[in-house]
Protein backbone atom coordinates (compact mmCIF):
# COMPACT_ATOMS: atom_id res chain seq x y z
CA UNK A 1 0.00 0.00 0.00
CA UNK A 2 1.37 3.43 -0.95
CA UNK A 3 1.16 5.95 1.91
CA UNK A 4 -0.87 9.10 1.35
CA UNK A 5 1.59 11.99 0.93
CA UNK A 6 -0.62 14.40 2.88
CA UNK A 7 -0.84 11.94 5.75
CA UNK A 8 2.95 11.67 5.78
CA UNK A 9 3.24 15.48 5.82
CA UNK A 10 0.82 15.68 8.75
CA UNK A 11 2.82 13.06 10.66
CA UNK A 12 6.11 14.87 9.98
CA UNK A 13 4.63 18.20 11.08
CA UNK A 14 3.18 16.64 14.24
CA UNK A 15 6.45 14.87 15.09
CA UNK A 16 8.51 18.03 14.55
CA UNK A 17 6.13 20.05 16.72
CA UNK A 18 6.12 17.40 19.45
CA UNK A 19 9.92 17.21 19.59
CA UNK A 20 10.96 20.82 19.02
CA UNK A 21 12.66 20.94 22.45
CA UNK A 22 15.03 18.14 21.41
CA UNK A 23 15.99 20.11 18.29
CA UNK A 24 16.57 23.16 20.51
CA UNK A 25 18.73 21.32 23.07
CA UNK A 26 20.71 19.61 20.30
CA UNK A 27 21.28 22.96 18.60
CA UNK A 28 22.49 24.72 21.76
CA UNK A 29 24.89 21.88 22.65
CA UNK A 30 26.27 21.75 19.10
CA UNK A 31 26.84 25.53 19.11
CA UNK A 32 28.70 25.40 22.46
CA UNK A 33 30.91 22.52 21.32
CA UNK A 34 31.51 24.27 18.00
CA UNK A 35 32.64 27.46 19.72
CA UNK A 36 34.97 25.47 21.98
CA UNK A 37 36.58 23.78 18.95
CA UNK A 38 36.99 27.16 17.19
CA UNK A 39 38.72 28.69 20.23
CA UNK A 40 41.29 25.84 20.54
CA UNK A 41 41.46 24.20 17.07
CA UNK A 42 44.81 22.40 17.58
CA UNK A 43 43.55 20.76 20.77
CA UNK A 44 40.24 19.91 19.10
CA UNK A 45 42.11 18.32 16.17
CA UNK A 46 44.12 16.11 18.52
CA UNK A 47 41.04 15.22 20.59
CA UNK A 48 39.09 14.23 17.48
CA UNK A 49 41.99 12.11 16.20
CA UNK A 50 42.43 10.32 19.53
CA UNK A 51 38.67 9.73 19.83
CA UNK A 52 38.55 8.23 16.35
CA UNK A 53 41.54 6.08 17.29
CA UNK A 54 39.63 4.69 20.27
CA UNK A 55 36.62 4.00 18.06
CA UNK A 56 38.75 2.00 15.64
CA UNK A 57 40.54 0.20 18.48
CA UNK A 58 37.39 -0.88 20.34
CA UNK A 59 35.52 -1.66 17.12
CA UNK A 60 38.47 -3.67 15.85
CA UNK A 61 38.64 -5.73 19.03
CA UNK A 62 34.95 -6.60 18.76
CA UNK A 63 35.30 -7.41 15.06
CA UNK A 64 38.33 -9.62 15.73
CA UNK A 65 36.61 -11.48 18.57
CA UNK A 66 33.47 -11.94 16.49
CA UNK A 67 35.48 -13.21 13.53
CA UNK A 68 37.42 -15.59 15.78
CA UNK A 69 34.18 -17.06 17.12
CA UNK A 70 33.08 -17.68 13.51
CA UNK A 71 36.15 -19.66 12.46
CA UNK A 72 35.42 -21.85 9.50
CA UNK A 73 32.77 -19.58 8.02
CA UNK A 74 33.18 -17.98 4.60
CA UNK A 75 35.35 -14.86 4.63
CA UNK A 76 36.72 -15.69 8.10
CA UNK A 77 40.23 -14.61 7.12
CA UNK A 78 39.04 -11.27 5.68
CA UNK A 79 36.90 -10.53 8.73
CA UNK A 80 39.78 -11.36 11.05
CA UNK A 81 42.19 -9.26 8.97
CA UNK A 82 39.93 -6.21 8.89
CA UNK A 83 39.38 -6.47 12.65
CA UNK A 84 43.12 -6.65 13.31
CA UNK A 85 43.78 -3.75 10.91
CA UNK A 86 41.19 -1.64 12.74
CA UNK A 87 42.95 -2.41 16.05
CA UNK A 88 46.32 -1.41 14.58
CA UNK A 89 44.90 1.76 13.00
CA UNK A 90 43.26 2.67 16.29
CA UNK A 91 46.51 2.22 18.19
CA UNK A 92 48.43 4.30 15.63
CA UNK A 93 45.89 7.13 15.94
CA UNK A 94 46.00 6.95 19.74
CA UNK A 95 49.81 6.77 20.04
CA UNK A 96 50.69 9.09 17.12
CA UNK A 97 47.79 11.50 16.75
CA UNK A 98 49.79 14.19 14.95
CA UNK A 99 50.41 11.87 12.00
CA UNK A 100 46.79 10.78 12.11
CA UNK A 101 45.60 14.38 11.86
CA UNK A 102 47.00 14.65 8.32
CA UNK A 103 45.13 11.57 7.14
CA UNK A 104 41.97 12.48 8.98
CA UNK A 105 42.02 15.89 7.32
CA UNK A 106 41.33 14.16 4.01
CA UNK A 107 38.57 12.13 5.64
CA UNK A 108 37.08 15.38 6.94
CA UNK A 109 36.85 16.67 3.37
CA UNK A 110 34.75 13.65 2.48
CA UNK A 111 32.63 14.07 5.62
CA UNK A 112 31.86 17.70 4.80
CA UNK A 113 31.01 16.90 1.18
CA UNK A 114 28.59 14.13 2.19
CA UNK A 115 27.16 16.19 5.07
CA UNK A 116 26.76 19.25 2.87
CA UNK A 117 24.93 17.38 0.13
CA UNK A 118 22.71 15.67 2.72
CA UNK A 119 21.84 19.00 4.39
CA UNK A 120 20.94 20.53 1.03
CA UNK A 121 18.67 17.58 0.20
CA UNK A 122 17.06 17.79 3.67
CA UNK A 123 16.56 21.54 3.27
CA UNK A 124 14.76 21.05 -0.01
CA UNK A 125 12.48 18.52 1.70
CA UNK A 126 11.92 20.84 4.73
CA UNK A 127 10.85 23.75 2.52
CA UNK A 128 7.32 22.32 2.42
CA UNK A 129 7.09 22.17 6.21
CA UNK A 130 9.19 24.99 7.67
CA UNK A 131 9.75 28.60 6.75
CA UNK A 132 13.29 28.28 8.19
CA UNK A 133 14.43 25.63 5.71
CA UNK A 134 16.94 28.12 4.33
CA UNK A 135 19.08 27.74 7.45
CA UNK A 136 19.54 24.04 6.75
CA UNK A 137 20.36 24.86 3.13
CA UNK A 138 22.88 27.44 4.34
CA UNK A 139 24.44 24.85 6.68
CA UNK A 140 24.89 22.47 3.74
CA UNK A 141 26.50 25.17 1.63
CA UNK A 142 28.86 26.02 4.50
CA UNK A 143 29.85 22.34 4.68
CA UNK A 144 30.73 22.33 0.98
CA UNK A 145 32.76 25.55 1.33
CA UNK A 146 34.63 24.07 4.32
CA UNK A 147 35.45 20.95 2.30
CA UNK A 148 36.89 23.16 -0.44
CA UNK A 149 38.97 25.18 2.05
CA UNK A 150 40.45 22.06 3.65
CA UNK A 151 41.30 20.58 0.28
CA UNK A 152 43.03 23.77 -0.87
CA UNK A 153 45.22 24.03 2.25
CA UNK A 154 46.15 20.37 2.65
CA UNK A 155 48.59 19.16 4.06
CA UNK A 156 49.88 22.37 5.68
CA UNK A 157 46.49 23.14 7.21
CA UNK A 158 46.09 19.73 8.82
CA UNK A 159 47.17 20.76 12.34
CA UNK A 160 44.37 23.25 12.89
CA UNK A 161 41.91 22.42 10.11
CA UNK A 162 40.10 19.51 11.72
CA UNK A 163 39.40 21.33 14.97
CA UNK A 164 38.59 24.72 13.46
CA UNK A 165 36.49 23.50 10.58
CA UNK A 166 34.70 20.86 12.63
CA UNK A 167 33.94 23.64 15.12
CA UNK A 168 32.54 25.90 12.39
CA UNK A 169 30.52 22.98 11.06
CA UNK A 170 29.13 22.22 14.53
CA UNK A 171 28.32 25.89 15.13
CA UNK A 172 26.31 26.21 11.91
CA UNK A 173 24.66 22.82 12.40
CA UNK A 174 23.65 23.95 15.88
CA UNK A 175 22.32 27.21 14.47
CA UNK A 176 20.25 25.36 11.87
CA UNK A 177 18.86 23.02 14.56
CA UNK A 178 18.06 25.98 16.79
CA UNK A 179 16.20 27.76 13.97
CA UNK A 180 14.38 24.52 13.08
CA UNK A 181 13.33 24.14 16.73
CA UNK A 182 11.99 27.67 16.89
CA UNK A 183 10.01 27.14 13.67
CA UNK A 184 8.76 23.70 14.77
CA UNK A 185 7.63 25.11 18.12
CA UNK A 186 4.93 27.16 16.43
CA UNK A 187 4.20 24.61 13.73
CA UNK A 188 0.56 23.62 13.70
CA UNK A 189 -0.23 20.04 12.70
CA UNK A 190 -1.93 19.98 9.30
Amino acid sequence: MIPDIEEVRREVAAAMHAHWRFFLADGVVMMILGLAAIVVPNLASLAITIFIGWLFFVGGIFRTLTAWRRRGTPAFAWSLLTGLLAVVLGLVLIWRPLQGVVTLTLALVLFFVIGGVAAIVIAVEFRRHLASWGWTLFSGIVDLVLAYLIWQGWPSSAGWAIGLLAGINMLFLGLSLLMTALAARTLKPL
